[in-house]
């Protein structure tokens, strides 16, 4: 049965409810958004003459909701307009809607019995055939289903989204006894294809698999951290970004989620895991339950962990001490095996060198890995058969870079034995066997595609579902065609070859350069395209601000003036070779990344792409054909009876205000991305193969080298004395600073292609011309060097 999803019905407007209808909503899907109808009037609606049977306050809760989600930061949604795709209504007034939908989602409190009423009603008015899952992240699945129909429970079962929806990849599906193969095989596919997610197959066990591993990882801190003798302060440095784990860490996550619900979650364990070998690590310890008794709850308190307090004007952040109870400035957490992991860029090296470590930092380590790879040992198969399920849901649901038998690996599985050994840590009797079959690691790349050990065999199987999925991390050694220093270049097969970056956050500098240049030499002679990739966190931070200011402190502005002029050269051969060239960009995509974005035949961006030009922060304009590009873009907007002026200024003002997309769909709209011409993908997973598909189509389709534009339509003094004018207003108005003015003025002089006397047509390379004289002496400025020598060595944004 083909089944497709063109409406979703989605119970429950809260937190969770309102924000996977964004999602819904973020991919193109109707969304039907309902809660209940208050029973009260609010003060305003009084004051308004309102009744309790007026549709404005039947539809209160949902639509205060979703006003509420739509205005949170970060946004649940890719862009403003997609909201039109929602709408909202009341369980009296509109529940019968429902039988239009192809899902209907539950995501109402964490009640079984109102959940169980709120099923029932569902099953009154659905349509026969229809999915029914619910939102729950922790009770029983099963438990849902007594009295519903056989179609009911044929199409039910648990799908967890993990919040925020958007940015936390991971969904948990937790079938019934009852559920039917091909609805579990739906929710895999669907989850993953369309919402970008990690689908994870899950079996009805307390909290599942995230929540079971990831609340034990916390609550073993709680339990461990005075014995450890370590701050608040010192946890949360040692256990976020080191270990490849989001900057919020252990104490910031719980005051971001919420201690009570955390707690709850705990609870729920002690309760229902009575087997659980480290079930006394769920009990809430005593300064734990003297915060909730205090209702330190975190953010939604106002103080959990951590406490911003204002004095003298200024905002301070004090950490709680768990000695005392008591609100302590931060001491600046130093530990030498800290110190000396920083230059190790590689995190599976990094984790092993930080497990070694001789100091406290090191002693932590071993006593959270240690413990945190007996219990997910244990938990073999009780709540899943394959490990890779476990790391699967600890990455795409905590935000960790390694899962738990990934950073076994990482240690070695001799070195995890040994120290278990000297710290009395126990494993089950499959880990044990391991070492008699001379088993040495838990995953290996085999013919291109990730294996995983199976517990049961002691063999090696594929990991299903990753046959029709394209990854540089499985691409065997034998097809890297060429590399250096920050670059590789791979055959990818079908004629096309990828280039990625290794540099440190991706930055564009001279061995990028030479990579993509390479790149283009061996396409134009023996491949029929190129992709520019990389599964690095970041797709590219932009252009090597070091190197540039090195060169301009130094003086070296003949150094400069080439460096420049072959970034140049390199974007403007991206463009003008005789084959294809499509980027993949994701995440961070800022500056000379997102300038080489503008110059390539296609871009298949992540719905996750951060893109911009922002160099005016560091005191320059964008010196690798970004600005030219604009000028082109704007010339390329241009229509008979259009006040031009306006289009120079959205152009300008999206360089000058160094606008970064919140989403690859908003890069559309400040102009980024080319509608029509490049894409938007929400799979990670899918990113790369669709990307080397879009250059394969394009060559197939016979594939042109394109003839640089000479017929560039710029405004001149036309448009200078707009840009001129409004510059000096805002310095005047103190808006803006000198320099800024300054910067201003020359971004203007580029895009208006300078002084000349009247708008008329210009060649693309008098554009760069004129770009890169005016990079050249905004560098030979102080200023631009002192906001140079800012961002290196603060990383802040100096406005001087």
């Amino acid at each position: 049965m083909r089944r497709t999803v063109k409406r979703v019905a989605v119970l429950g407007s809260g937190i969770m409810g309102s924000r996977i209808a964004c999602h819904f909503a973020n991919i193109g899907v109707e969304v039907l958004l309902l809660d209940i109808v208050p029973r009260d009037l609010t003060e305003k609606e009084k004051q308004a003459g309102l009744t309790l049977d007026h549709p404005k306050v039947r539809n209160r809760i949902v639509n205060d909701a979703l006003t509420t989600a739509l205005k949170s930061n970060p946004s649940p949604i890719y862009s403003k307009s997609f909201a039109t795709r929602i709408e909202t209504g009341n369980f009296e007034d509109d529940f019968s809607k429902i039988s239009n939908c192809d899902w209907i989602l539950e995501a109402v409190i964490e009640r079984l019995d109102i959940k169980k009423q709120v099923f029932e009603k569902v099953e009154q008015y659905r349509s026969k055939g229809s999915l029914v899952s619910s939102n729950t992240s922790g009770i029983p699945i099963n438990a849902m289903i007594a009295d519903r129909s056989d179609d009911f429970k044929k199409h039910f079962c648990g799908t967890h989204f993990f919040n925020p929806p958007r940015y936390l990849k991971l969904l948990e599906v937790i079938p019934t006894k009852e559920t039917a193969a091909e609805v579990i095989d739906f929710h895999m596919h669907y989850g993953n294809r369309f919402l970008g997610k990690t689908t994870v197959l899950c079996k009805d066990t307390p909290a599942f698999i995230a929540n079971r591993v990831g609340v034990f990882s916390m609550m073993s801190l709680f339990h461990n951290v005075k014995k450890l003798g370590l701050t608040v302060t010192d946890i949360d440095k040692l256990t976020g970004p080191v270990l490849g784990r989001p900057k919020s860490a252990t104490f910031r996550t719980s005051d971001v989620v919420g201690l009570d619900t955390l707690v709850r979650v705990a609870q729920g364990l002690e309760e229902n895991c009575p087997n659980d070998e480290a079930k006394d690590l769920f009990k809430i310890p005593d300064f734990i339950q003297t915060m909730l008794d205090n209702n330190w709850l975190g953010s939604k308190t106002g103080q959990g962990f951590y406490k911003k307090v204002k004095e003298n004007g200024k905002s301070e952040i004090l950490a709680l001490n768990l000695n005392t109870l008591e609100y302590e400035k931060q001491d600046k957490s130093k530990f030498a095996t800290l110190e000396t992991a920083k230059p190790i860029d590689d995190l599976g090296k990094r984790t092993k060198h930080l497990f070694l470590g001789k100091d406290k930092a090191g002693e932590f380590y071993q006593n959270i890995f240690l413990s945190l790879f007996s219990y997910v040992a244990h938990r073999i198969p009780e709540i899943s058969d394959e490990i890779y399920k476990i790391d699967d849901a600890l990455k795409a649901g905590f935000g960790w870079e390694l899962g738990p038998f990934e950073a076994w690996d990482a240690i070695g599985h001799g070195t995890v034995l040994e120290h278990a050994t000297k710290h009395k840590v126990s494993f089950p009797d499959w880990i044990k066997s391991l070492t008699a079959k001379g088993i040495t690691e838990f995953y290996k790349v085999s013919g291109g595609k990730k294996q995983y050990l199976d517990h049961s065999s002691l063999d090696y199987k594929d990991i299903p579902g990753t046959e029709d999925r394209l990854s540089l991390s499985t691409i065997s050694d034998d097809k890297i065609i060429w590399k250096n220093s920050g670059t590789t270049i791979t055959d990818i097969g079908d004629g096309i070859i990828n280039v990625a970056f290794h540099t440190k956050m991706n930055t564009i500098g001279g061995e990028v350069i030479a990579g993509l240049n390479k790149a283009i030499d061996l396409a134009e002679k023996s491949y029929k395209g190129v992709v520019i990739s990389n599964e690095g966190q970041n797709f590219s931070a932009g252009a090597n601000v070091g190197m540039i200011f090195m060169m301009a402190a130094e003086q070296e502005y003949d150094e400069l003036d080439f460096a420049i002029r072959s970034f140049q050269k390199t974007m403007t051969r991206l463009r003008y070779s005789s084959i294809p060239v499509v980027a993949a960009p994701h995440q961070l995509t800022l500056g000379g990344g997102c300038e080489l974005c503008l110059h390539v035949d296609k871009v298949i961006a992540h719905a996750e792409t951060y893109m911009g030009l922002v160099e005016f922060g560091v005191g320059v304009i964008p010196g690798g054909g970004g600005t030219k590009e604009f000028a082109l873009r704007t010339a390329q907007e241009f229509r008979d009876g259009d006040i031009k002026i306006n289009t120079l200024r959205n152009r300008f003002l999206t360089i000058g205000q160094a606008k970064v997309s919140t989403s690859a769909e908003e890069a559309f709209e400040l102009g980024y991305l080319r509608k029509g011409i490049d894409e938007v993908e929400v799979s990670r997973d899918h990113q790369l193969k669709r990307a080397k598909q879009a250059a394969l189509q394009l060559f197939e389709n016979g594939y042109t080298q394109p003839i640089k534009p000479k017929n560039i339509k710029v405004l001149g003094k036309e448009g200078l004395g707009i840009v001129y004018v409004g510059a000096h207003s805002m310095k005047s108005g103190k808006y803006i600073s000198e320099h800024d003015q300054l910067i201003s003025e020359k971004l203007g002089y580029v895009l208006c292609g300078g002084d000349l006397s009247e708008p008329q047509e210009v060649s693309e390379d008098y554009l760069l011309d004129l770009e890169r004289k005016a990079f050249l002496e905004l560098c030979s400025t102080r200023k631009t060097l002192e906001r140079m020598q800012s961002l290196i060595k603060t990383g802040k944004i100096l406005r001087n």
